[in-house]
C-alpha cells in the first residue's frame, strides 16, 4: 500500500517536473510541496516529535519510489534523515523536541555537515573549530558538498572542540540557518542531481548556546559515523529507485522501437541485458530492505550490511543505467529521453556517504 500510494503520488506530482529541474539545476520546489503536503518529506520521524514514525524500511521504499521518477527529489526524505538522526540518536530530549517537531510539520529541512575542503574521506582530519565561551560554542570553518546547503533550514554540524584527540575531539552541534555568521557558497555544478543544490556552508564566529550540542563533548564523530551506518541504506534505496527507472524506461521502450521488420525486444541479445539488469535489480533490493531491517532492529551487523547494501546497489546502479542508454541507441545519449539523466544522477551514490573503495574497507573491518 505504501510504496503504490507514494508510487502514484511520484508520477503524479514529481515526474512531470524531473527533466526541467534536472535542465534548468533548480531545487525541486513541486516535488517538496507534494511530499509535505502527504507527510512523505521526513517519514522517519518518531509519532512523538508530530512525526509519521516509520520505520527503516518504509523510508527505504518511500526514496526508493521517489528516486525512480526524480533523483534529486529522492534527497529530500533521504537527507533530512541523514541531517536529523544524529539528533535523533544522541541528542537530549529537549534538542529532540525543538528540532524534530518543526521537521515533521514541514517547516525546515535538515542538512548533514560532516566533508570538509580536506577531509572527505579522512573525515576526522576537519578543521572545523568549536570553542566553549561561557555558556555558548563559537564555530568556525568551511563545510563543503553540503546537501541542500541553502535549502534547509538545520544543520548537523561536526566541529573540533578537542585538536589533541583527533576523531574523540569532535563533537556535534545543531546550527541554523539564520544564525549570525552562517553563509553559503555558490551552487556546485554538478555531473547529476542537479536538482539539488550542493554548496559549502561557512560558519564565521556562529555563536550558539551551548545545549545545541549533541550528545556529549567528543562524542561527535562517533554520532556521525553511527548515522551513516543507518544512512547508507537510504542511498541504497536511492541507487535501487534509479536503476528500477531505467529498467521500466527500457522494457517500454524496446517492445516499441522496430528494426529488421519486428520489436527490438524479439532479440535474444536484447532480452539478456533486460534479464541480467532485473537480476541484479532484484539482489540489491533484497540486499537493501535486508538492512533496512537490521537498521530497524541495531543488528550488530549492521555496519556491514549497510555499507554492503549501499556498495552493491549503487554499482548495480551504474551498470543498469549504462545499459538502459544502450539500449535505447542514439536516442538514449540524447536528453529527450530520461535514461542519460538516469545514468548521471547514478553515478553520485557510487561517491557520496563513503566512497565505495571505502565501503570496502568498512565492510573488510566487520566482516559478519
Amino acid at each position: 500500500m505504501l510504496r503504490d500510494a507514494v508510487r502514484s503520488l511520484a508520477e503524479a506530482k514529481i515526474a512531470p517536473y524531473a527533466a526541467a529541474v534536472d535542465e534548468e539545476a533548480r531545487f525541486p520546489r513541486e516535488a517538496l510541496d507534494a511530499l509535505t503536503a502527504n507527510d512523505l518529506h521526513a517519514v522517519h520521524v518518531p509519532e512523538e516529535y508530530g512525526g509519521a514514525g516509520a520505520d527503516a524500511l518504509a523510508t527505504v521504499i518511500v526514496i526508493e519510489e521517489v528516486a525512480r521518477v526524480c533523483a534529486s527529489s529522492s534527497l529530500i526524505p533521504a537527507v533530512n534523515k541523514l541531517g536529523s538522526l544524529p539528533v535523533i540518536l544522541s541528542g537530549s530530549e529537549a534538542l529532540k523536541r525543538k528540532y524534530m517537531t518543526p521537521l515533521a510539520k514541514g517547516d525546515g529541512m535538515f542538512s548533514y555537515c560532516l566533508s570538509e575542503p580536506d577531509a572527505g574521506s579522512d573525515a576526522a582530519g576537519m578543521k572545523t573549530k568549536a570553542v566553549r565561551d561561557g555558556d555558548a560554542y563559537v564555530l568556525n570553518g568551511v563545510k563543503r558538498w553540503i546537501t541542500n546547503a541553502g535549502e534547509s533550514e538545520f544543520y548537523t554540524v561536526m566541529a573540533v572542540t578537542d585538536p589533541t584527540k583527533r576523531s574523540k575531539g569532535i563533537s556535534a552541534f545543531v546550527v541554523e540557518k539564520s544564525d549570525e555568521g552562517v553563509s553559503f557558497g555558490a551552487p556546485e555544478k554538478k555531473l547529476g542531481i542537479k536538482g539539488s543544490p550542493t554548496r559549502e556552508v561557512y560558519l564565521d564566529n556562529v555563536r550558539i548556546p551551548a545545549d545545541r550540542m549533541i550528545g556529549e563533548e567528543g562524542t561527535g564523530f562517533a554520532t556521525a559515523m553511527k548515522t551513516l551506518d543507518h544512512t547508507r541504506i537510504t542511498i541504497a534505496a536511492q541507487a535501487l529507485g534509479i536503476a528500477q527507472g531505467a529498467l521500466d524506461y527500457a522494457k517500454g521502450y524496446v517492445t516499441e522501437r522496430k528494426q529488421f521488420g519486428k520489436p527490438i525486444a524479439d532479440f535474444q541479445g536484447i532480452q539478456f541485458m533486460l534479464a541480467d539488469m532485473a537480476m541484479k535489480i532484484e539482489a540489491a533490493r533484497q540486499l537493501t530492505y535486508a538492512a533496512a531491517a537490521k537498521s530497524e532492529r541495531g543488528d550488530a551487523d549492521l555496519t556491514f550490511q549497510g555499507a554492503a547494501a549501499k556498495c552493491f546497489a549503487s554499482d548495480v546502479a551504474m551498470e543498469v543505467t549504462t545499459d538502459a542508454v544502450q539500449l535505447l541507441g542514439g536516442y538514449g545519449y540524447t536528453r529527450d529521453y530520461p535514461v542519460e539523466r538516469m545514468m548521471r544522477d547514478a553515478k553520485i551514490t557510487q561517491i557520496y556517504e563513503g566512497t565505495n573503495q571505502v565501503q570496502r574497507i568498512v565492510m573488510a573491518r566487520n566482516l559478519p
